[in-house]
């Protein structure tokens, strides 16, 4: 639309005009593509709530058609990626650290077919056992239009290594950007702040500086950036705190203890009332909100829930979000409150049948949750109530995103399920690329992008 106004303003001017007319005109379209641009620039996108406004989103696609773009990958990982402008973001480890020992918790453990097809991060050939002497922590940027690698920062990974869950490794938190600096936060508490170019403006490790990251399954939880303030959400099972550095400098801005033993792998979400701004948070012993410039603790509710993931989405006053692991239930509390607001602020309660990993999602006054092994509830906002719940199948992790009328699902064994949203369970269309996908994905300029363990894909009309 701008190139058309464009176009029609300097056939009308004089032709006195001419020099300043294609000046400009050129000016104007260099700046095109950043007026058009749609910024993924941390978990979950712009919002935190994993919906984007484009329109012509795509449909239908398979391993050999509607793929603009494929590029490898350095490493493994499941953090997913992040867009600024024409730049895409992603993190990586190479190298194997211990994993931890005894039987995992399969998510698809009640149906042999999807259980035959869960598998750990690099597949079922690598070698659980395996540990490398050097384990490198990566970031690649790539250009959103094409593809083309632009740069590549590597860091050795020192420290204490967790005992991780062979499903994911050092590099699963996703990183975050403002447009001039990138802040990449990896399980061992190392974080790196790297300008648009790759080259480092501060760094710091938090295992070394604080307490060890040696939490049980390791560690989940992404940076959040608000403002002037980098966040960290460290609950561990020893030393459990939240952080908030200064984005400049990466030095501490205030620290808050977080109790005995709590644990999360959820992401911390601002959010803004008219009374002020409020940071909550989904851990296993309650659900807490902090102020975001103090650390104050404001509001909690809730009781324990084992070992929490999803993070939670916020629509005009009102807070959504799954509790995590097995069968477990959503909600919906109104923002604000003050205290222990377990009877006063939480509006409804909708027992079982949500998520133990992804998070939910809010879109057009629907909310959309799917359970470990695909089967998806749609519930009304407004009460929490079940307005439809169908069987996809496939194995969830990664959490849905949504825009252009189409809700996306995607399944680690490969498959995007692709919805149509609204009140009719309807699935538009399968779509399979063969490779194993544990991260969410990202929406930019009308395309979807995808991190595999291996390669990221551009997908787009």
């Amino acid at each position: 639309m701008l190139r058309t106004v464009c176009n029609r303003f300097f056939r009308w001017n004089p032709p006195i005009f001419r020099g300043m007319r294609i000046a400009l005109y050129f000016s104007l379209l260099q700046i095109l593509p950043a007026a058009f641009a749609e910024n993924w620039p941390q978990w979950r996108g712009p919002s935190s709530n994993g919906i984007s406004d484009f329109s012509d989103l795509p449909s239908k696609w398979n391993t050999e058609e509607q793929i603009k773009w494929k590029a490898p990958l350095a490493g493994l990982g499941v953090s997913s990626p992040v867009v600024w402008e024409d730049r895409i973001f992603v993190t990586s480890q190479t190298g194997r650290i211990p994993l931890q020992q005894g039987m995992y918790p399969l998510l698809a453990r009640d149906d042999q077919d999807l259980a035959n097809r869960e598998n750990p991060i690099g597949g079922r050939n690598a070698d659980p056992n395996g540990v490398d002497s050097e384990v490198y922590l990566i970031v690649e940027s790539f250009s959103r239009s094409d593809g083309k690698k632009l740069w590549e920062f590597r860091a050795r990974a020192t420290g204490d290594f967790p005992e991780l869950h062979e499903k994911h490794n050092l590099a699963t938190p996703t990183p975050v950007t403002d447009g001039n600096t990138i802040y990449a936060w990896f399980g061992t508490g190392q974080i790196f702040a790297l300008d648009m170019n790759g080259q480092v403006v501060w760094q710091r490790h938090l295992g070394k500086d604080y307490a060890p990251f040696t939490t049980r399954w390791g560690h989940g939880s992404s940076p959040t950036l608000y403002k002037d303030l980098l966040y960290l959400l460290c609950d561990h099972a020893e030393d459990s705190y939240l952080l908030a550095l200064d984005k400049n400098t990466g030095k501490e801005r205030w620290k808050v203890g977080r109790g005995d033993e709590p644990i999360s792998h959820s992401t911390p979400l601002v959010i803004n009332t008219p009374e002020g701004e409020e940071m909550i948070i989904n851990s296993s012993d309650r659900i807490d909100a902090y102020n975001p410039s103090t650390g104050e603790l404001l509001w909690y509710a809730g009781k324990w829930r084992q070992t929490p993931i999803p993070t939670p989405v916020f629509h005009e006053g009102i807070i959504y979000m799954v509790r995590g692991y097995r069968n477990s239930d959503f909600l919906a509390i109104r923002a604000a409150g003050r205290g222990d607001v377990t009877e006063s602020r939480i509006l409804w309660r909708s027992s079982g049948g949500a998520s133990y990993v992804p998070s939910i999602l809010y879109y057009k006054g629907l909310l959309y949750v799917t359970n470990e092994v695909g089967i998806v509830t749609c519930a009304d906002a407004a009460n929490g109530k079940t307005v439809w719940r169908k069987r996809l199948g496939g194995i969830f992790f990664a959490s849905p995103v949504a825009g252009d009328g189409k809700v996306y699902m995607v399944s680690e064994t490969g498959e995007t399920f692709v919805l149509k949203a609204g009140r009719e369970p309807n699935i538009v269309s399968q779509n399979p690329l063969e490779e194993r996908i544990i991260a969410s994905p990202a929406i930019s300029n009308g395309n979807l992008i995808l991190r595999s363990d291996g390669t990221l894909f551009c997908i787009g009309n």
